[in-house]
């Protein structure tokens, strides 16, 4: 289980960025995170992966308590990042420099295969289309098989077609061996498609305003009443901290 504990982040230059955040993800499980801008979603996220540190509050990874970047937790951007200068399988294999060269290469193309890119293992970065650039970034967070995978709205740069696809994949890959994933998006529906459950965040600054379970059985499509209500529940979620903030600046 992935835990934390009334989490408070302040930057050098006095802003605030999240405040009394706690938040419980179950093993093997599929949290969405969504909100406004500016209210923290992906600062949350850096603190979760250990990229940076907490002004206060602790978070956990079942008994052990995250203080710093490890290789149990992959992250995913909304930018692949790769390395221009390596060839797909270089990219992929690229964290496991603690590896024999053998075992190296047949993780990176396992994991290739996961993602279905065992075509393009050697191919340059800059010969890749978008979506086949963000599935290589996908296979570089799955190849060190992390227990938790976190994703910054690793979907938001793509065209509406590569992106539904790419959701459907990400549910394929997470059924293989079920890691903890927390995703954080600015849409609605993806949310709903993808996650049991979706906390919405408000502020600045960050706090968690609503906790709510995505009940609808799997595979899920957009529309009809059920999902149209639960996004009704969400929208509302939403609107409550817009019209909070407007109260606050008026």
């Amino acid at each position: 289980m992935l835990r934390a504990y009334r989490l408070d982040k302040m930057f050098a230059n006095g802003t605030t960025a999240l405040r009394g955040v706690s938040l419980n993800v179950r093993e093997g499980e599929i949290l969405a995170v969504i909100g406004g801008s500016g209210c923290g979603k992906s600062t949350l996220l850096r603190l979760l992966s250990g990229l940076e540190p907490a002004s206060s509050g602790h978070i956990f990874l079942d008994d052990s308590r995250i203080a710093g970047p490890r290789g149990d937790i992959g992250i995913i951007f909304q930018e692949p990042r790769l390395m221009p200068w390596l060839k797909v399988r270089d990219n992929v294999q690229f964290g496991l420099h603690d590896l024999p060269a053998e075992e190296r290469r047949s993780r990176a193309q396992e994991t290739l295969a996961r993602v279905g890119l065992s075509h393009a293992a050697d191919l340059w970065p800059r010969e890749l289309s978008g979506g086949m650039a963000q599935r290589a970034a996908i296979a570089r967070a799955l190849v060190r098989r992390p227990k938790v995978l976190l994703l910054d709205e690793p979907f938001s740069a793509l065209d509406a077609f590569t992106r539904r696809d790419l959701q459907q994949h990400m549910l394929d890959i997470w059924a293989y061996d079920r890691p903890t994933m927390v995703l954080v998006t600015h849409d609605i529906d993806e949310a709903m498609i993808l996650a049991d459950r979706v906390v919405v965040m408000g502020g600045p600054p960050g706090t968690i305003r609503a906790d709510i379970t995505v009940s609808l059985p799997r595979p899920r499509q957009v529309g009809g009443p059920a999902f149209e209500a639960l996004k009704r529940h969400l929208l509302e979620a939403l609107n409550a901290d817009v019209d909070r903030r407007r109260r606050l600046s008026a």
